[in-house]
């Protein structure tokens, strides 16, 4: 079993109209045992800007610590909140200085950037960044996440109908994962609001 997949998870996020969704499993496993099924895998950097991620859990949450830290040097320093792009670029310099002994993690970011356009993008485990324009997928059941995705989503969703689509597809997935499930945990991200989720899903 691959490091990556030691403690299962399922990460997605996905673009609407002038809106995003990002969404996840949350079991927290050792492998095929269940330790916690409230665990969180997403989380708020400000407003507009969250992130996901999937991987070795420990090693998750120094990640996610290391960038809490950054972000608020950067927000004394320009007094002001980082855009999406600016904020990728970082996750990747941290991971990429981490190299030859990397952290565990397959990170997903999301973000609205100027004009509310929103912004998603993931990267490796040494920072390699993959942008797209519709959804992008991390974790243990990443390959059910594609094909689910993949039939479901559609260009200019509303936040009413994104949220639908990214429920079905999380659930569909992590239903074809025994390391992940039990649960979902959804944010749907407007210019206006934040609006946060949690689905219910198979016990098993």
């Amino acid at each position: 079993m691959s490091i990556f997949e030691y403690n299962g998870s399922a990460l997605v996020a996905m673009v609407g109209k002038n809106c995003f969704a990002i969404a996840s499993d949350r079991r927290l496993g050792v492998q095929l045992q269940t330790i916690a099924t409230d665990f969180q895998r997403i989380y708020q950097i400000h407003d507009r800007l969250f992130i996901g991620i999937s991987g070795l859990a420990t090693d998750a949450q120094t990640l996610y610590q290391r960038l809490v830290f950054r972000h608020k040097l950067y927000e004394l320093r320009e007094e002001r909140n980082m855009k999406p792009e600016t904020f990728a670029s970082l996750v990747s310099a941290l991971l990429y200085e981490k190299r030859f002994g990397p952290y565990f993690c397959q990170p997903v970011i999301a973000g609205l950037g100027d004009e509310d356009k929103p912004f998603i993008c993931t990267t490796d485990a040494i920072g390699a960044k993959e942008l797209a324009k519709d959804f992008v997928v991390a974790g243990s059941a990443s390959e059910s996440l594609y094909g689910a995705c993949e039939a479901m989503f559609k260009p200019d969703l509303e936040p009413e109908e994104l949220f639908e689509t990214v429920s079905q597809a999380l659930q569909a997935s992590f239903d074809r994962d025994c390391l992940s499930g039990w649960g979902g945990h959804v944010y749907v991200v407007t210019p206006t609001e934040v609006k946060e989720r949690i689905l219910k899903g198979r016990m098993d």
